[in-house]
């Protein structure tokens, strides 16, 4: 088995729409995160603006907000008029809009430009899980998702970590690792291929495929809710841990940098052990054993202060992340029939960052009810109550579980 699954990664690497799909997975990233470091540096550089404190701090979450509202109309595009010319576009309007920065004039311009970097990333990553689904199926579909989130963490540490080093010298130079696509685009436009899809109509939309396929629709939205709810509870992490080691008279800042670092490797690390777990464990299994990781991992937090915990617990909760997020994709694409596909990878897309956008708006009162403390050992409490619901549905639904599977597989 483990040759096998050693031969499918190296047939990946040898495939050029492998390549170009997990470039294309590593800008996701760094679309938000990487002017965090420069932003204290922006907000002295345009201090004369009245309203710079509120709109530096807008800078970072501007594109989530727009790719959630984007989203699910990229994937009309894509299932219309196909999913190359989007992608591909959508990696040249992402150079654009996020290199803008360099010579915009004021905060209101930068801030729109980063909206419209939010439109980029809506069809890159619309475009992007629609051809995951249309190149791969069964364990080949489930293994690529692994790859995918694991490109993510990998290239999210490597482009934050150069953009701290490059803040140093200007609070404007972390823009310029936007244009770092423009050496991708090569391999995109060669190894991306537009899949042969199913006839169409004069009219653009795509002929009925039959009763079977309108049932997948209401499974379809639970799994998208439960996505949108497992990413508003990740999120607590980048948004509140600070606050949380602020709170207890910690350096916030440097704990925040080491925990967020031990997060992402774990994460990148065990997304790539994804298609060997779910191949053994199942869907089901995955998602039992990745929200019991995310549950232990906030609950280390709230039991102790000392730095190995803070640590452990923040490379549990992106262990756990990473084993549950990959799931969502081959779920979802095998659900859905291959003429809806772009929709499909659309809304997935949105309920990611809708859950990023509502994490900080549901966590705020938590926190004023409870506490820090609190809100970090609720969110352990529903994790743990998710993954027993998981582990049930896994045991006492076998033919369920079983006929998951094979739809994954078709």
């Amino acid at each position: 088995m483990r040759e096998a699954e050693a031969a499918g990664r190296r047939a990946f690497w040898c495939d050029g729409r492998s390549v170009a799909l997990l470039m294309a997975a590593s800008l996701t990233v760094m679309a938000n995160a990487t002017i965090s470091p420069a932003l204290p540096g922006l907000e002295r550089l345009f201090d004369g603006d009245p309203n710079a404190a509120i709109l530096t701090r807008l800078l970072v979450p501007a594109p989530s907000l727009m790719v959630a509202l984007v989203a699910p109309f990229a994937g009309l595009l894509a299932d219309r008029f196909g999913r190359r010319r989007l992608l591909l576009g959508g990696v040249l309007l992402f150079v654009l809009s996020g290199c803008a920065g360099l010579v915009l004039p004021d905060l209101p311009a930068i801030f729109a430009s980063r909206l419209v970097l939010g439109i980029s990333v809506a069809l890159v990553m619309t475009a992007q899980t629609a051809l995951i689904g249309d190149y791969f199926e069964g364990q080949q579909r489930s293994a690529f998702a692994g790859l995918q989130v694991s490109a993510r963490n990998f290239g999210g540490f490597l482009f934050i970590s150069l953009a701290g080093w490059i803040a140093l010298l200007s609070p404007r130079a972390p823009f310029a690792i936007y244009a770092l696509p423009l050496v991708f685009l090569p391999f995109m436009w060669q190894g991306i291929v537009e899949p042969a899809l199913p006839a169409r109509s004069r009219n653009g939309a795509v002929e009925a495929e039959g009763e079977a396929h309108r049932v997948w629709i209401p499974t379809f939205a639970a799994l998208v809710l439960l996505q949108s709810v497992t990413n508003m509870l990740f999120f607590l992490m980048p948004t509140q841990l600070p606050f949380l080691f602020d709170a207890r008279g910690i350096n916030s800042a440097v704990m925040t940098g080491m925990a967020l670092g031990a997060l992402t490797l774990a994460g990148g690390c065990l997304a790539l052990l994804y298609a060997r777990v779910e191949a053994r464990i199942g869907h089901g299994g995955v998602f039992a054993v990745g929200y019991s990781a995310m549950a232990l991992g906030f609950l280390l937090l709230v039991l102790s202060e000392a730095l190995p915990v803070s640590l452990g617990g923040a490379a549990m909760i992106g262990s756990g992340y990473a084993l549950v997020s990959p799931a969502f994709v081959p779920l979802a694409l095998g659900m859905a029939p291959a003429s809806r596909r772009g929709l499909a990878g659309g809304v997935l897309t949105a309920s990611i960052f809708i859950g990023q956008f509502v994490s900080p708006l549901i966590s705020t009162p938590w926190i004023r009810s409870v506490g820090y403390e609190g809100m970090f050992f609720g969110a352990a409490c529903l994790l743990a109550a998710m993954a027993m619901a998981a582990t049930v549905i896994r045991w006492a639904g076998p033919a369920s579980s079983a006929s998951a599977q094979q739809a994954d597989g078709t």
